[in-house]
């Protein structure tokens, strides 16, 4: 299905349905508000009853968005139950709420007329939604137990599945899914601009154009991440022109930082780890950390992008991050498009791009969860870089020959006594005796000293036996 078709049907979609929940995903970050908020501004000027609803808090770097407090986290349930009263014939002025042992009482106070019983009502909450729209959402998991407890809601209503993960599953009725946009908002934009000229609306003012773009800055990393596209400069560069305030965003998401959130960023800075031969660098952010710098979880923002900028040669970086309930929150960037990081996310559960995913670790504590990462990220690599286990090798090495005690031993005493009998010989062995000539004819025989001699010999020269008529034959020798 072409992405034309697709956005065709997306509209349509739209224009039919009156009440639309909107969902982004968990953790949020610039790209699922941005894109959540965008709609709500968007679709409210088309006179649709929207509801934004988020599994956790907004972090406060987010909180400079337009209009960021119509996102809420609860959402109707079939579990309610609703007391309606009619003020046709009354002026309510005020509402009071007060608890008496297992008695929950609703005091309502007319500032004008009576309240009898033929004024209230009461009825089984109903879900009246006509359409979901999930936005910056792989997987429905990923909205935590707003999904898990009403998931026949889901079954029960069409689902429009708005995303760029490459590990989307999708899971929607219609799904405009395209792993090669920077970002949700990219997507919408295009969406928005076909509603606004089928309903002749102007949709995009300054404040969804800033929303948009935040989604698109920051899922970029300020057009730094290798999921820039030229695309991306075309779309900010459009929304630019709608008024969207660049420097609004880059202000508050780069250039505004508190002193606890640098405390936190120093804090896990000096906690890198780095496994050179694997190319993997790494951090760990827990609770203490938390506590000790007295900051929150969302400010761990993007530390990520300062491990990788700090780990020059790295291939694999992540950043573990402790989270209140024990769960482990785990960051993945890789910076070799061969490393697929969506790939090995999904092993935990998790998923994203092919450079940048997440997921995370219950059930184990935060050392446990990190040698588990730790140990994926190693097997991935060896297998990558055709690193040899030394371990393993060295138990496929053939094992040497084993020698007898008695016989090493043996050996030993053997080479003693042959030690012994050369020094011996050394000791009683005399060289041959050097003959050298000296003037007038005469022959002198020297013989040299034993090697071993233990002191300075005495020189004693013999008397020589002569006869008459005989040359004088002079003879030396050396005695101990």
């Amino acid at each position: 299905m072409s992405p034309n078709t697709t956005q065709k049907q997306v509209t349509d979609l739209i224009k039919r349905s009156e009440k639309i929940l909107v969902m982004p995903s968990s953790p949020p970050d610039g790209d699922s508000i941005g894109s959540a908020i965008a709609l709500y501004l968007a679709l409210h000027k088309l006179e649709k009853d929207v509801t934004v609803v988020c599994r956790d808090a907004i972090p406060e770097l987010l909180h400079f968005l337009p209009n960021v407090k119509v996102v809420g986290n609860q959402m109707a349930s079939s579990t309610d139950f609703v007391i309606s009263l009619n003020t046709k014939n009354v002026d309510i002025a005020d509402i009071k709420t007060s608890r008496e042992g297992n008695a929950f009482n609703i005091v309502l106070t007319p500032r004008e007329g009576r309240i009898t019983e033929d004024n209230i009502t009461f009825n089984k909450g109903e879900v009246d939604y006509d359409l979901i729209i999930t936005v910056d959402t792989a997987e429905l998991s990923q909205l935590g137990d707003l999904y898990e407890n009403n998931t026949e809601l889901f079954h029960q209503i069409p689902v429009i599945n708005i995303d760029h993960h490459v590990s989307n599953t999708h899971f929607g009725k219609i799904n405009c899914v395209d792993i090669m946009a920077s970002s949700t908002t990219e997507l919408l934009l295009p969406i928005l601009e076909e509603l606004a000229h089928e309903e002749s609306v102007d949709l995009i003012d300054s404040d969804v154009a800033t929303l948009l773009l935040t989604g698109i800055i920051t899922d970029t990393g300020s057009f730094q991440n290798a999921n820039t596209t030229p695309k991306s400069f075309a779309k900010a560069a459009q929304l630019i022109s709608y008024g969207a305030r660049q420097q609004e965003i880059i202000q508050h998401i780069y250039k505004t930082k508190q002193l606890s959130q640098l405390k936190l960023w120093g804090r896990v800075l000096t906690k890198i780890e780095t496994d050179e031969k694997h190319r993997i660098v790494w951090s760990v952010v827990t609770q203490q950390d938390f506590k000790d710098t007295e900051s929150m979880e969302e400010q761990t923002g993007d530390i990520i992008d300062e491990l990788m900028t700090n780990a020059p040669g790295a291939e694999v970086i992540f950043l573990m991050k402790e989270k209140e309930d024990g769960t482990a929150s785990v960051s993945l960037r890789t910076t070799s498009p061969s490393i697929d990081a969506s790939a090995i996310a999904e092993t935990f559960g998790g998923g994203g791009h092919a450079q940048a995913a997440g997921f995370r670790i219950s059930g184990k504590s935060v050392k446990d969860a990190e040698y588990e990462v730790i140990m994926k990220m190693r097997e991935v690599q060896a297998e990558r870089l055709g690193i040899i286990d030394e371990k393993a090798q060295a138990e496929e090495a053939p094992a040497e020959p084993m020698i007898d005690v008695e016989e090493l031993m043996h050996r030993a005493k053997e080479a003693e006594k042959a030690n012994q009998a050369l020094n011996v010989n050394d000791e009683v062995k005399e060289e041959a005796p050097v003959v050298s000539e000296e003037p007038a004819g005469e022959k002198v025989v020297e013989e040299k000293p034993k090697k071993k001699a233990k002191k300075a010999p005495d020189f004693k020269p013999k008397a020589p036996k002569t006869q008459a008529g005989d040359s004088a034959d002079v003879s030396y020798r050396f005695e101990d």
